[in-house]
């Protein structure tokens, strides 16, 4: 710090010139300003000087020497753009000095000047300049619960200040401030922080920050789980413990329920078992003290364990009492199906299986089966001997099981008796077989199914035990078939056949043949809408666990009217005039047909299986047909063409033009037949002549002359045979030929008549030989 020395002859001096010249005088408002580093700073006060003087110049220095002349501040460049001197006409006067630095501690001073070297005045002493920093002064670190405090300090001290304090940077307002103290009454974690202060007016000049650490002990404790979601019985298992303390916990101690488990800040289960399921917590600890997390659950999911089944009620079991099975399993999540069996046979569903008024069938190894959503478990069987009153005397069938016909079987009877039963007597109903503890039947029949009953006796009584029934099983017996409707079957009917028989156990399985080949299954055998091709013989097969045997074969005969009904020719092939031909009819009916009428066209024709026509003409080709008929109806066939083919006849020539044939006019012969099939070839022959003069259904002369003149013929032939016409004149000369043509005209019409009439005798006396034949056919005898 700067100090102003100054000698005694010039303080001497200074205060005679007090005393001689009162009326100067300097007076300071502050003699000493405490400032904060880069605050401002005024310094200010009042000057006197005689009246008569004129004040020229006043400014500031700073730390006045002896015999030197002081400078002016102002125009000092380390105070440049820093001072600001003020006076007014009251005399007053003040200085501003803006951001104050440490090296500005000094003696501040005004000075008053007029132009005479003596006439200047010094304001000594002056104003003292102390320039301090703030800074907190606290302990680093404090524990949590205890109090302390933070203490804003300087070097030198401020005139009336207020002290702000900040934490983090921003101001506090709920904390105890007390002159330049923070007073922090019960320390917690939360006031761990960066603390510092200001002076209210120069708040952005703070402190340099001090950082106060609370230790404090574990809090916050939290536990997580890895992987999250469920956890199945047999995976991996993290537990990781987080917590919040100052210093961080040292020691992490896990517990499950009150007993723990494990150190460490992760506790691992690999291979989780159910027995691991329950509530962890994690206790954090450093050396403030511990704190435990909230609980976090772990549920081990897994199938179905420790499945057990129980009986109630307990102990012996007898014959028509009610038993109930109870399944018991340790499973998570819990069992949802519960499934019994009795040895490998599935006998029920649900927790508990009862069985009302139990018998001795029921006896035999039980199972329950728990399933959850992540498997499955089947308990030990428990055995259910069921027990047979009174006083538990009971029969055994030896060998146990079923009963089969052929085998031997031995009965023994048991009882608890005191003293030791003596007599045995077995009864089959209420007949007496024999004595001894066992019974025996060698080659056991069917007819030795019975109730059977022992009688125990000892020297105090007698009792029977309950009845057991012998139940001898054999293959099916008696298998036989029964048609319903009974009666005749007629096609488009219902039919059912059903099997019975006599076998123990009762059929499994019937199976249906017609003849060899199998049709069917079951019982009843049902034919809707019947028909012909079902008819036949049909047996049964039934069948059981011991065998199976087929029934005697019944004949079912379906009754139709007929069907297929058909025509066959004979002989097959072409029908030619002259020959003989037979149509026989044939269809399938059941009753067998009872009347064949024939057809042609919609004419009857006659009865029988056959019709016959010998010497056929051609006046017989038509459409044929049968109808059959029989006590259930009739059908007539699709009708057959009968094309009787003969050879050319009626062959005649017809000339044109008709009339006079005039020499060089022209003449066409045309000649006509009736044949089947038509006519192949025409030839033209001329009597007298050796060779055909043309062919072809038509014959022309060019040009007629007198050689052209004579008797003209055509042959007509197709395969069957040829016929020649009756001759036809052809003349150039008018009458003659008109004469030729008349005469040929009218001899082939006398011809025409005569055929007609012999044809018709003889067509007469065929249809009366086929009526004789046919009526033959129906009358044998």
């Amino acid at each position: 710090m700067a100090s102003l020395r100054v000698s005694l002859p010039l303080l001497f001096l200074l205060m005679i010139l007090g005393a001689f010249g009162t009326e100067w005088s300097v007076k300071y408002n502050q003699q000493e300003i405490c400032a904060v580093k880069g605050s401002t700073v005024i310094m200010n006060g009042t000057f006197t000087h005689p009246k008569d003087l004129t004040v020229n110049e006043t400014f500031w220095i700073i730390d006045p020497v002896k015999d030197v002349e002081p400078n002016d501040l102002s125009n000092d460049p380390v105070y440049s753009g820093r001072v600001e001197f003020f006076t007014d006409e009251q005399k007053h006067f003040s200085l501003k000095l803006s951001d104050v630095m440490k090296k500005d501690e000094h003696q501040f001073c005004f000075r008053i000047k007029r132009n005479e070297e003596k006439e200047r005045w010094l304001g000594f002493p002056g104003v003292q300049l102390r320039v301090t920093e703030l800074h907190v002064e606290a302990p680093e670190e404090v524990t949590e619960g205890e109090t302390a405090d933070l203490t804003c300090k300087t070097t030198c001290s401020l005139t009336d200040p207020t002290f702000i304090w900040y934490k983090d940077g921003h101001p506090l307002t709920t904390k105890t401030i007390k002159n330049n103290q923070l007073h922090l009454q019960t320390v917690s974690s939360e006031d761990a922080g960066s603390y510092s202060c200001a002076v209210r007016g120069s708040q952005h000049l703070r402190s340099t920050a001090h950082s106060l650490r609370v230790r404090y002990p574990p809090k916050s404790v939290t536990v997580s789980i890895s992987p999250s979601g469920e956890i199945v019985e047999g995976s991996s298992v993290t537990l990781t413990c987080n917590s919040d303390g100052n210093p961080l916990a040292k020691i992490y101690t896990w517990l499950k329920g009150s007993t723990p488990v494990g150190e460490g800040k992760t506790y691992s289960i690999p291979k989780i078992r159910s027995e691991d399921s329950g509530e962890y917590t994690c206790q954090s600890r450093n050396e403030h003290g511990e704190r435990r997390s909230t609980a976090v659950k772990i549920n081990v999911l897994y199938p179905p364990k420790r499945v057990s089944v129980s009986i109630s009620p307990s102990g012996e079991i007898v014959e028509g009492s009610s038993v109930n099975l109870t399944c018991s399993s340790d499973g998570n999540p819990p069992v949802k199906n519960n499934t019994w069996f009795k040895g490998s046979t599935p006998v029920g569903e649900g927790k508990t299986y009862s069985i009302p008024k139990i018998r001795s069938e029921d006896s035999g190894e039980y199972t329950c089966q728990s399933r959850n959503d992540h498997g499955e478990r089947r308990s030990n069987a428990v055995k259910i001997n069921v027990l047979y009153p009174p006083k538990r005397v009971s029969v055994s069938i030896s060998p146990s099981g079923e009963i089969v016909e052929g085998s031997s079987m031995n009965l023994t009877c048991k009882s608890d008796a005191n003293p030791p039963v003596k007599n045995y007597t077995w009864f089959k109903g209420s007949t007496s077989l024999g004595e001894g503890e066992t019974y025996s039947i060698p080659k056991i029949r069917s007819e030795d199914s019975g109730e059977y009953t022992c009688q125990s006796r000892n020297d105090h009584g007698e009792r029977r035990s309950n009845a057991v029934k012998i139940n001898v099983l054999y293959p099916p017996k008696r298998v036989s078939v029964s048609i319903s409707p009974s009666g005749e079957i007629v096609e488009g009917s219902s039919v059912n056949l059903t099997c019975s028989s006599d076998g123990n156990p009762p059929v499994k399985n019937y199976t249906w043949f017609k003849g060899s080949t199998p049709v069917g299954e079951g019982k009843t055998y049902s034919i809707p809408k019947i028909r012909s091709e079902d008819s036949g013989e049909y047996t049964c097969q039934s069948r059981n666990d011991h065998g199976e045997r087929r029934s005697n074969a019944v004949k079912i005969n379906v009754l139709y009217p007929p069907k297929r009904v058909s025509v066959s020719i004979s002989p097959s092939g072409e029908i030619v005039e002259g020959s003989s031909m037979n149509l026989t009819c044939k269809s399938d009916a059941n009753p067998p047909v009872k009347n064949y009428t024939w057809f042609k066209g919609s004419t009857s024709l006659g009865e029988g299986e056959t019709y016959s026509i010998p010497n056929i003409t051609s006046e017989y080709s038509g459409q044929y047909t049968c109808q059959s008929r029989n006590d259930l109806g009739e059908r007539r066939s699709n009708a057959v063409k009968i094309n009787v083919l003969y050879p050319p006849k009626n062959v005649s020539v017809s000339i044109s033009p008709s009339g006079e044939i005039v020499e060089g006019s022209s003449v066409t012969l045309t000649c006509s037949s009736d044949a089947n099939p038509p006519v192949k070839n025409y030839t033209w022959l001329k009597e007298g002549g050796t060779s055909p003069v043309g062919s072809g259904q038509n014959y022309s002369i060019i040009s007629i002359t007198a050689d052209h003149s004579g008797l003209y013929y055509c042959e007509a032939q197709n395969d069957h045979g040829a016929l020649r016409s009756a001759g036809v004149p052809v003349s150039s000369k008018g009458y003659p030929v008109i004469l030729y043509v008349a005469l040929g005209v009218g001899l082939c019409f006398i011809f025409f008549v005569f055929l007609t009439a012999v044809l018709w005798r003889y067509q007469r006396r065929i249809n009366e030989v086929i009526i004789i034949n046919f009526k033959s056919s129906l009358n044998p005898e």
